[in-house]
């Protein structure tokens, strides 16, 4: 895109999709259209698809720029929009460190239930876990059904999923793969899980409807890892979290964003890939005691697959000097990645979602969120699952928003030629039309 007058900021980016307009079509017309692909071929792992989005705040989309300036749109309208339970239920503390998937006109979000004794005072969570589902038909206002799956204090009415995992403990990431040709397979989740608790392995299990599982006969997978992101892309199965204890890539003790791939879920790639790292260089005798106090990554990052571009919310974990956990502060920050491996960010540190000042939070305690799997387009708005990091306040899970697709935008600074030109786009096949996402 070349522009002499400037819009005074493409806000969104473009959209490119099949030609044609709403009004009905001879079925031949329908069919030459839906044949229609797009390529961005000088992108990394480019490949034909029906429909492709460019950012305006992703310079890979917009590489060459004169007289404009990235900037992102922090959301700082987030509010609980899922409440834990009553105190004494299965889930008195509501962790979400979980999905939310759209399928059809209904959002369906799976969370973490926690209850019984405390398990420490870094995080809050308490001792035991179960596997959580909710619906909601906006996103918003949600239901926590009677599943009738599992029974807790005498009944089974209660929204728990059906996982016999005894061992399970806080993270897991679901995905819908419609496209599976065993049935049964439909969902799928990777969780952590083992003892002692909060050192488990990566698993995963299998369901035909996302409430009833069934684990995997050849658990654990993969090493310990605390996930929160997955997709499928291209083909292949991808989850991220943060590599901290088993420090793959660096004998530093930072948490890192690291990547497993599977073809199958069932066989993943025996270590991981580095995707981004927000740590610093250094080692020797003199940091063999520095944990928990760097710039680090937390809990890798929740992915939106978008088809040719993936927006990762990663955790900006940012340590203490003192290197305790009960002083860390989390905001939560935007990384893009083209292959589900590795990330980059349109402006390196920005807090997409700062954890100061959130709604319903206790004050005098270090401010910190968690991302959440699960971003979606609703109407004119984009929406964003999330929840806070220490369950002080019972936990819940949060919603923030934007403007549809406005997380960020190209500006100009100066008023004198300011032009922005996108990447190679090759219409390979049939006809598109473009939409711009721009103010002014």
């Amino acid at each position: 895109m070349k522009r002499r007058n400037f819009i005074t900021a493409v806000a969104g980016g473009l959209a490119f999709r099949r030609g044609g307009s709403a009004a009905p079509q001879p079925a031949s017309l329908q069919a030459a259209r839906s044949a229609t692909t797009l390529l961005l071929p000088d992108l990394a792992g480019a490949e034909p698809l029906p429909e492709l989005v460019l950012f305006a705040f992703d310079d890979h989309a917009f590489p060459f720029q004169n007289h404009v300036q990235t900037h992102l749109v922090p959301s700082r309208n987030g509010r609980l929009v899922l409440r834990s339970g009553p105190e004494g239920s299965h889930d008195e503390f509501a962790l979400y460190y979980g999905t939310t998937v759209r399928i059809g006109n209904t959002f369906h979000l799976w969370y973490n239930g926690n209850y019984g004794p405390l398990a420490n005072y870094i995080g809050y969570e308490r001792e035991n876990c179960v596997i959580c589902y909710a619906t909601s038909s906006d996103g918003v206002n949600w239901e926590k059904p009677n599943l009738g799956l599992v029974e807790f204090n005498g009944s089974k009415k209660n929204n728990i999923v059906d996982l016999h995992e005894p061992a399970l403990w806080s993270t897991c990431a679901l995905i819908h793969d419609p496209e599976d040709p065993n049935a049964q397979r439909r969902f799928k989740m990777a969780y952590e899980a083992g003892l002692p608790k909060g050192l488990g392995k990566i698993c995963v299990a299998f369901s035909p409807d996302g409430l009833r599982w069934k684990p995997y006969e050849g658990n654990p997978v993969g090493p310990m890892l605390e996930m929160a992101g997955i997709t499928k892309h291209r083909g292949m199965y991808y989850l991220n979290g943060q590599d901290a204890l088993i420090r793959e890539h660096h004998p530093a003790p930072a948490r890192r964003l690291v990547t497993f791939a599977s073809a199958d879920f069932e066989r993943w790639s025996p270590c991981a890939a580095l995707g981004l790292d927000r740590g610093p260089d250094v080692t020797g005798p003199s940091t063999d005691d520095h944990v928990n106090q760097y710039e680090e990554v937390h809990l890798g990052a929740a992915m939106w697959n978008r088809g040719n571009v993936i927006l990762g919310i990663y955790g900006q974990w940012h340590g203490n000097f003192t290197g305790d956990r009960r002083e860390v502060a989390i905001d939560l920050g935007l990384a893009l990645s083209y292959d589900a491996i590795h990330f980059h960010e349109p402006v390196p540190r920005f807090r997409i979602i700062p954890a100061r000042e959130q709604r319903e939070t206790p004050h005098g305690i270090a401010p910190a969120l968690m991302q959440g799997q699960g971003m979606e387009n609703v109407g004119d708005k984009t929406l964003y699952w999330y929840g806070t990091w220490r369950a002080v306040d019972r936990g819940g899970v949060r919603m923030c928003s934007w403007d549809r697709d406005r997380l960020g935008m190209l500006k100009p600074f100066r008023p004198d030629e300011p032009q922005a030109i996108s990447c190679p786009i090759t219409v390979a096949q049939g006809r598109a039309r473009i939409y711009v996402n721009a103010s002014g």
